[in-house]
């Protein structure tokens, strides 16, 4: 919880506002790991954090995620290209659609956006290497359980191989985390967009 406030740079103050609470009651959850707050209460930190439920609970790690029931009231609606960009902005795990030699792959990853491209770090012989000189598409998205909402952002574009030596560092200088699977991944591959599109399902609360 602490950490997703930071990122979004929120004091407890603010965090509090958006959910409805006291900052004490803040401060309270973030240091007591025996702190037990209510359905309710969890539900509107999640909202106020913009994140998973599950994630705030730091459960259900494993489940795929989407097995809630739709809501009532949903609407689908679409995203601006500035609201696709500061979504993907703020996403470190993203998935890239490449046609690999043994058919289609869709493989996760971590990105960056740099310069208003994506920017991954791999390996010469991984998988998603071989977007190098091809057309491909690059999805991120964020899902509600508790809340039965969320969204997604698809970018497409050619991807690249970058050799240039001052642009290496600058993205290794960059890098929002080094590649979780580990191991020698110093290929930096870029995606420059050609089209941005996202949809989000909000729901309508009745009056």
């Amino acid at each position: 919880m602490a950490q997703r406030r930071e990122e979004l740079g929120l004091t407890r103050e603010e965090t509090a506002a958006r959910a409805g609470t006291a900052p004490g009651y803040i401060q309270y959850l973030e240091e007591k790991s025996t702190a037990m707050p209510g359905m309710g209460v969890l539900i509107r930190l999640a909202d106020a954090l913009d994140m998973r439920l599950s994630a705030l609970r730091g459960g259900d790690a494993e489940l795929t995620p989407g097995m809630g029931r739709a809501a009532r009231h949903p609407e689908l609606i679409e995203l601006s290209v500035e609201e696709c960009w500061a979504r993907l902005s703020t996403h470190g795990v993203g998935r890239v659609a490449v046609d690999a030699p043994a058919g289609p792959f869709v493989v996760p990853l971590n990105y960056s956006v740099v310069d208003g491209m994506i920017a991954y770090r791999t390996a010469p012989d991984a998988t998603p290497a071989t977007a190098v000189g091809t057309h491909v598409a690059f999805e991120v998205d964020q899902i509600d359980e508790a809340l039965s909402q969320g969204w997604s952002v698809l970018l497409q574009g050619p991807a690249r191989a970058v050799s240039d030596a001052d642009t290496v560092r600058r993205l290794n200088a960059l890098a929002y985390s080094e590649p979780w699977a580990g191991g020698e991944r110093d290929m930096w591959v870029c995606i420059d967009p050609d089209s941005v599109s996202g949809r989000r399902i909000v729901v309508r609360r009745e009056g």
